[in-house]
């Protein structure tokens, strides 16, 4: 039988063949060629699906596997009234106790589609180091130990049925310093750590002035490629994302070796794929900007995508979630859409595999609204302004814990084939829109619109408005149109 360190060495060789054989080279020059994958940026709604470990204790959030060794923090204290010392119980200990057994791969995926998902992204591994896939390089993954399955293939087989791409994100460069803390006291993460424990490297976290150091070393980033580029080999991810921290200098070389195979395979496979990053750690226009709960304030030349959670405080299931309602998932995702953007939407499972209730219920809402008005969403481009309206979008990361209260001013647009939909985000009681954007005004000046309205109809009621365009805009009035979420407006233009 191939020893590890045999089998680490043949891969790498493996991951260079393919560079030096591909079309893209490990260089940025290179990499820019990339081009965006279609049928990504006609998807618009995706779900990603943080599942791990973590969903066990299921307190705090998922980075508790961290925070139960710092002293003195909330998840500390919980973990010694719950379970214990560290040093008899720690988060390894937490493994056997994740069993999936109501996991069903098939209730999952037939759930995303009725949710209007258009593609799904599990974490394929966590900054705690658990793989929930089959690996040849820890046997800390979901296949040998806690529920004993292949999750990502399964719900990949599932997804495979109803035409909805897989995808994957993987958070472990991060673990070089996740575990860190419980060295600080007497637990059960100590030296000596090895390639191949669970809790290693365990190094020392960055601080806020520096975040970039420690170095990971040699061995531990050939580790990242090589777990990264299993999950491409094995599954055949549409989208890699990755999460904060590869920015690291030290990274960069292997991310961007990582990158060219990723590329190169689905060359060979006649894929179109897409990477997403962070904090500039790509160059750009080699991959896809992605902005964490949050948005962009202005529409973009460019692709983008925000990803965000259903739960304001947690990206797992916890049991105090604080849960968004679904009008305002669908007003970020009607907002992102006409800025060039698309939403990746996180739920959270419980540790038996099930889906929380509360999840359920808001990724259902959105579906049904989806079914009435996805005609604007899915397969839309953009205008030439991506709306109108006084509230304005505060621009920049972890900024949704705040609900933002839309008027019947705030409309939104997007464009496809011979219709222009202005999306209302939220309709007046009197049933009166006016549209400002498509005023009509004197042609020596140059208004947003100087086309031809032939006709004005409304997406999913059966009312025929009236209206007319004036110097003030376009006006609308309807009589019977009521609804608490967003209004779409399917304008015939000429």
């Amino acid at each position: 039988m191939m020893d590890q360190h045999s089998k680490i060495s043949d891969y790498l060789k493996e991951i260079d063949r393919v560079i030096i054989e591909g079309k893209y080279d490990d260089d940025w020059d290179s990499l820019s060629n990339y081009q965006l994958a279609k049928w990504y940026r006609n998807a618009k709604f995706g779900i990603f699906i943080h599942w791990g470990v973590y969903s066990v204790p299921a307190f705090g959030n998922e980075w508790y596997s961290r925070n139960m060794y710092i002293q003195g923090s909330k998840e500390y204290e919980h973990h010694i009234k719950t379970y214990g010392n560290h040093k008899e119980f720690g988060y390894k200990d937490f493994i056997p106790m994740f069993q999936a057994e109501q996991f069903s791969a098939e209730e999952w995926a037939e759930l995303f589609k009725e949710a209007g998902a258009r593609y799904v992204m599990p974490v394929a591994e966590h900054h705690d180091g658990f793989q929930m896939y089959k690996s040849d390089f820890s046997h800390f993954n979901a296949y040998e130990m806690g529920p004993k399955r292949d999750i990502l293939g399964e719900l990949g087989d599932a997804l495979a049925k109803r035409d909805i791409p897989l995808c994957a994100s993987t958070h472990r460069i991060e673990h070089w310093f996740f575990m860190g803390r419980g060295k600080e006291f007497d637990s059960d993460i100590k030296e000596p750590l090895e390639r191949g424990d669970f809790y290693w490297p365990a190094m020392p976290e960055p601080n806020h002035q520096d975040l970039f150091s420690p170095s990971p070393t040699q061995e531990f980033l050939e580790d990242w490629l090589i777990r990264t580029c299993e999950i491409v080999d094995r599954y055949r991810p549409k989208i890699m994302y990755f999460d904060w921290w590869i920015q690291h200098h030290a990274v960069k070389p292997y991310l961007k070796k990582f990158s060219a195979y990723y590329y190169n395979r689905a060359e060979e496979w006649g894929m179109d794929v897409a990477i997403n990053y962070k904090h500039d750690a790509f160059m750009f226009g080699t991959a896809v900007v992605d902005i964490e709960r949050g948005q962009f304030a202005d529409q973009k030349p460019y692709f983008w995508q925000t990803d965000t959670s259903v739960a304001k405080n947690s990206w797992c299931y916890t049991e105090n979630n604080d849960y968004k309602k679904a009008k305002e998932i669908i007003c970020d995702l009607v907002d992102i859409v006409s800025k060039n953007g698309s939403l990746l939407l996180n739920i959270g499972p419980k540790a038996d595999g099930t889906i929380p209730a509360a999840d359920k219920a808001i990724l259902l809402e959105i579906g049904e609204w989806l079914k009435v008005n996805g005609e604007a969403i899915y397969d839309s481009k953009v205008w030439r302004k991506s709306g109108e309206g006084p509230i304005k979008i505060q621009e920049g990361q972890f900024t949704d814990k705040e609900s933002k209260e839309f008027t019947s001013e705030d409309i939104r647009f997007t464009v496809k084939g011979s219709y222009l939909y202005a999306t209302v985000l939220n309709y007046p009681e009197d049933g009166k829109v006016n549209i400002h954007s498509l005023a009509e005004k004197d042609a020596s000046k140059l208004p947003h619109f100087h086309g031809i309205i032939k006709d004005v109809s409304i997406l999913g009621f059966n009312e025929k408005p009236s209206w007319k365009r004036t110097e003030k805009g376009l006006e609308i009035t309807t009589n019977q149109v009521s609804s608490d979420k967003p209004v779409v407006f399917k304008l015939l233009i000429d």
